[in-house]
């Protein structure tokens, strides 16, 4: 029979953690997710450090978190794996019958290994793995409880890390860069660094839960046309326009939820970048605050995770689509050309097409993904910008906290206003879809 595990609250003076014997209450004490979260923050601090893209941050998020999810399931009989639920997706392994583990431990090592073997600075996760590790040792458990327990972790992460080596990455790598179009109407790098278009055959990833990259196509942006009556010119100069009113809120909302992982700063012949955190991480950590808010017990924290983050990765296969589809233009070129060559929008334009909102997509998903859990008027004070030097902001649910994300990229001078209320739209469809069809609680794990 197997003994359950309890992973102790994380020590506020000590900063220990541990695993000891306890009785059934095991999955109802909330003070078991803290080394979920301290595990996923060091996996965002990494992202951060290494400066990866957007999209490829959810793909890192996604396989790291359900590595973790499936690690903990054998503990928890109201959950569901998700073996037959993602796509290509099957036959996780399972722990011995009879034998004894510490499954947040087996978790953690799961997360953790994916994690490190998806990023670039493996060094810092390996020294976050030595410290978490060395405080379960330091607590009575049996020596091959612990091994064992490391051993079905590492099953679970290679079991994972074989999944996502099949999912086209790798051969997009390969793939050829974007070609810069002569149809004006079409996207071209922006200044400063007139950077290429990252990730033009992101379409061609493999889904988690959607069917394909293309099954929420969002309306065609507006034609692209350069007459002053036209609706296009309309929403170009709304964008110029924009913060001639209420300016100081719009740019401080704007700042809040730029998530530019690579800002450029150019001064005289000094050139400098400042690293931020990506749109999907900004709202990993809301699943965090929301999971911490409510003391989550172990399992719906990975719970938590796992279904904000699978919405996310395919929140942003569905945007890419769309986004090397249409192809549209983004403002600041057109606005320079047509209108006032020295405006420059409030944010720093991303190497990208314009259309639809990336922010757009993706917060939506995951707002839905969340509201899934939390329920519809969740308020929560969101201080995800706090360690970038931006103030708390509140909301008074997961969804109008998606709202602002849209907009202020319109606030920004980023986007036109279709691109981020029709992707408001996209990502509403993508993250029902994931909702409907991933089930991770039986009914009898409901509430």
């Amino acid at each position: 029979m197997k003994l359950r595990y309890l992973l102790l609250a994380f020590m506020i003076i000590a900063g220990t953690t541990a695993c000891e014997k306890v009785n059934p209450n095991f999955q109802e004490d909330a003070r078991n997710a803290e080394f979920l979260h301290r595990s996923m923050k060091k996996l965002t601090d990494v992202i951060v450090h290494d400066i990866f893209s957007p999209p490829q941050a959810s793909r890192i998020y996604a396989y790291s978190s359900i590595a973790a999810y499936q690690a903990a399931l054998p503990e928890f009989s109201t959950y569901q794996t998700l073996d037959g639920q993602l796509k290509q997706f099957a036959n996780t392994p399972k722990p011995e019958n009879g034998k004894e583990y510490c499954f947040p431990l087996a978790s953690a090592h799961a997360f953790l290994t994916v994690g490190k073997a998806l990023i670039f600075s493996e060094d810092k996760i390996q020294a976050f793995q030595d410290e978490l590790y060395a405080e379960f040792k330091a607590v009575e458990m049996p020596s091959n409880t612990y091994e064992r327990s490391l051993e079905y972790g590492q099953k679970i992460a290679e079991h994972i890390l074989a999944y996502a080596d099949k999912d086209m990455y790798k051969q997009t790598r390969t793939f050829p860069k974007y070609s810069i179009p002569e149809d004006p109407g079409l996207w071209r790098p922006t200044p400063p660094d007139y950077m290429d278009g990252i990730e033009p055959h992101w379409k061609k990833i493999r889904p988690f839960v959607i069917e394909s990259a293309d099954q929420f196509p969002p309306p065609p942006p507006t034609p692209y046309d350069e007459d002053e009556k036209s609706l296009f010119y309309k929403e170009m100069m709304e964008v110029y326009t924009v913060l001639n009113e209420e300016k100081e809120e719009k740019i401080a909302i704007a700042e809040f939820w730029d998530c530019n992982p690579y800002v450029s700063h150019h001064k005289g012949h000094v050139m400098f970048a400042t690293k931020k955190i990506t749109p999907g991480g900004h709202w990993i950590n809301i699943a965090a605050l929301a999971a911490r808010t409510t003391k989550a017990d172990f399992m719906k924290t990975a719970e938590t995770y796992a279904l904000t983050s699978i919405a996310l990765a395919d929140a942003f296969i569905s945007c890419w689509d769309e986004k090397y589809r249409s192809n549209l233009v983004r403002p600041e070129t057109v606005i320079n050309r047509m209108v006032d060559e020295d405006w420059a929008p409030a944010l720093q334009t991303p190497p990208f097409p314009e259309y639809t909102s990336g922010h757009s997509v993706i917060s939506r998903a995951a707002a839905v993904a969340l509201t899934s859990i939390y329920g519809d008027n969740f308020k929560f004070a969101d201080n995800t910008e706090e360690e970038f030097g931006l103030p708390t902001r509140s909301f008074n649910s997961f969804l109008e906290a998606s709202d602002e994300a849209a907009v202020s990229r319109l606030y920004g001078g980023i986007h036109y206003a279709p691109a981020c209320f029709n992707g408001v739209s996209q990502g509403e469809k993508v993250g029902d879809f994931v909702v409907s069809n991933l089930k991770m609680r039986s009914q009898l794990g409901m509430n």
